[in-house]
């Protein structure tokens, strides 16, 4: 039996939200959400095998959708070997090393937060830069148009009409 934590998360794409579900080598459901932006579950592997995670994206089928997934499999070692057999206190250097790999373990998870809200905001600024290109696009073309529309106006004023003299054509 096996302790596993899963995380999902959608960095990018549509409303952010997408349908995830988990099967387990017997067919039976182990987890499902729908329209879900983020979430994490914890589940006791009872059954050994070959398990089935699907996102799905079938409600919003125009939309492409990145997204991250985390799978940890197990319980982490112990830093300290028979720690939970120890009957005297920890050493000031086994204290030390416990307390730099909780801090790491933290700094780990910060990195992995930050990573994801990088590739989302990176996401938005490249959507926001690709609008304004074309916004901006279709500006100058506008501005090209009236530009050239005022000055054909323009110089319309100002052209000689010579009158036309039916009398000395008939």
């Amino acid at each position: 039996m096996a302790h596993v934590f899963c995380g999902c998360q959608v960095i990018s794409g549509g409303h952010y939200d997408v349908d995830c579900s988990v099967e387990d080598p017997l067919g039976n459901t182990v987890y499902r959400e729908t329209r879900k932006q983020y979430d994490s579950f914890t589940h006791q592997a009872d059954v050994q095998g070959v398990y089935k995670f699907c996102f799905s994206n079938e409600f919003s089928t125009f939309s492409h959708k990145t997204v991250y997934f985390d799978l940890q499999v197990g319980d982490e070692p112990p830093i300290l070997p028979d720690m939970e057999n120890r009957v005297t206190a920890l050493t000031q250097m086994e204290s030390a090393c416990v307390t730099i790999h909780e801090a790491l373990r933290t700094v780990v998870e910060s990195q992995t937060h930050y990573r994801l809200r990088e590739a989302q905001d990176r996401t938005r600024a490249e959507d926001l830069h690709s609008r304004v290109s074309y916004w901006s696009l279709g500006e100058t073309i506008a501005l090209f148009v009236v530009g050239v529309s005022q000055t054909l106006l323009l110089k319309s004023f100002f052209a000689e009409k010579s009158p036309i003299n039916r009398a000395a054509h008939s």
